[in-house]
């Protein structure tokens, strides 16, 4: 890609980017959100239209008028959000749009073509299961399936291991390594530098839409490619002490013996008893799929138990009520930001108000009051150092960290006694990561208790005080995160006891 300018009204996403990857190559683009990854992403799948610039794809010159003439000529893209039919299942999801496969399927021809492939990249997915009944990172390998199903030349992996522990994390890179080794080529876009240095042979970073810099990875390192993507040094180390004692603080977060069935109706807790005191941060770890949304939902009301119970500063739940939940004072950041925490549609005030817009200030005698939702938006927006043109912007017009600043903002502003966040900095970059950890961080020292769940294993350790292994819907380990065990918690993750 030479000369790529890509102009949106009021903004320059790409501003003359030159980007080039090699066959055989593993090459890392980064940047922090809203640096143009994504819009040169899409313009080399033929999303979006250069203004100006030359794509040249195997030496010949391109121009991509839809995604489709991108597939056809052997690009293919795994997206961060998901294209996914929800009510289709795992084989029809990726067989869609198949030209050759006819008018009559042999379906199940299809779904034993998922499982070789889901074996091969370590991808385990079940081919007859509908979307809307996995979890965000049995989606994410559905996604990676779709494009080597298509078996493209070029592959373009934007945040791939978002929902994968490090054996997983691990695993698909060594896949990578054998992609490209075939003669194809992976352009790999991740927040995480360690993921970075350990499978990219160089790195494009972004900033402010323009290229700044081409680094080998084997003469570079975290903090210098840290430094490149946001032009400063950043923190990556947890500022609180490891020496805290809660043994003596509040009791705000208990669930005893709690079980909870899945979108399928199977059992997907199984006796599950977390405490959480106030002022501490609790981390949950495991693969994705292994009932961490469930606990999640059940806790802040969104999913029915089918035994045990919820308690809240002692006071236990009815279950199934997200409004009990919010006045019993939980928070939640829940993993899918931008639909479940979030309505894409409003703009950014409205969706600052959605849990308090039935009370005063915000609203009188059920009559809302604009002029205060506008300035209760402009005061958060300074505060949390949202970017964005105005507060009646869009919110799904936003980068993915400034999406989960708005959310998190409307989160801690109602002074909650918990706070439920579940893979809080998936997808964001080093910048915004850095901050989202700190807001979390601060609430735990105003007192807020917090239940990190996270398939980031890196991220528990770094935040937590004490973290939680979950396999199979069950408990089935606890440490102190000062003294935890990296491969311990991994085998236990895997199903080792």
């Amino acid at each position: 890609l030479t000369g790529i300018t890509k102009r949106f009204p009021g903004v320059v996403a790409n501003d003359g980017v030159d980007f080039s990857a090699n066959v055989g190559e593993v090459h890392a683009l980064l940047g922090e959100n809203g640096a143009g990854k994504s819009t040169l992403s899409n313009v080399l799948t033929g999303l979006y239209r250069p203004d100006e610039g030359t794509i040249h794809l195997a030496g010949v010159a391109r121009q991509f008028g839809s995604p489709r003439d991108a597939l056809d000529a052997g690009v293919g893209m795994v997206h961060q959000h998901f294209r996914l039919v929800p009510t289709f299942t795992v084989a029809e999801n990726v067989v869609l749009g198949e030209t050759e496969a006819g008018f009559f399927v042999d379906r199940r021809a299809i779904e034993q073509r998922v499982v070789e492939l889901a074996e091969r990249y370590h991808l385990p997915v079940d081919p007859t299961a509908r979307v809307w009944q996995l979890s965000v990172g049995e989606q994410q390998r559905v996604e990676i399936l779709k494009v080597l199903y298509r078996n493209a030349r070029v592959l373009i992996l934007d945040e791939p291991t978002a929902v994968l522990t490090p054996l997983e994390a691990d695993a698909l890179f060594v896949t990578l390594r054998a992609i490209v080794a075939e003669g194809r080529t992976v352009i790999f876009i991740s927040h995480k530098l360690d993921e970075v240095m350990a499978v990219a042979d160089r790195v494009t970073v972004l900033r402010g839409g323009k290229t700044v810099g081409v680094v080998e990875t084997a003469g570079s390192s975290v903090r210098e490619l840290a430094q490149l993507m946001v032009g400063r040094d950043v923190e990556f180390t947890r500022q609180r002490a490891d020496d805290l004692v809660f043994g003596d603080a509040a009791l705000v977060l208990e669930t005893r013996h709690l079980n909870a069935l899945d979108d399928r109706g199977r059992e997907a807790l199984r006796d599950a008893s977390i405490t959480v005191r106030a002022g501490e941060i609790v981390g949950v770890v495991g693969v994705a799929g292994n009932g961490q949304r469930e606990l999640a939902e059940v806790i802040t009301g969104l999913r029915p138990s089918s035994g045990g119970v919820v308690l809240i500063d002692n006071v236990g739940l009815r279950g199934g009520n997200p409004r009990e939940a919010i006045v019993a004072g939980v928070a939640h950041v829940p993993e899918d930001r931008l639909h479940t925490g979030l309505s894409p549609s409003l703009s950014v005030e409205d969706n600052l108000v959605l849990k308090s817009y039935r009370k005063p200030p915000i609203s009188r005698w059920s009559v809302l009051r604009r002029k205060r939702i506008r300035s209760n938006a402009m005061g958060l927006i300074a505060q949390f150092d949202v970017k964005t043109p105005g507060a009646s912007t869009s919110t799904r017009l936003l980068s993915g960290g400034n999406v989960q600043k708005v959310l998190l903002a409307r989160e801690f502003t109602a002074r909650p006694k918990v706070l439920v966040a579940a893979s809080p900095t998936r997808g964001l970059d080093v910048g915004a990561i850095e901050t989202v950890r700190s807001l979390i961080l601060q609430a735990a020292q105003d007192g807020v208790g917090v239940l990190l769940i996270s398939e980031d294993l890196e991220e528990i350790l770094a935040l937590t005080d004490r973290l939680v292994v979950m396999y199979e819907g069950a408990i089935v380990g606890e440490f102190g995160t000062a003294a935890a065990s990296v491969e311990e918690i991994g085998l236990l993750m895997g199903g080792s006891r």
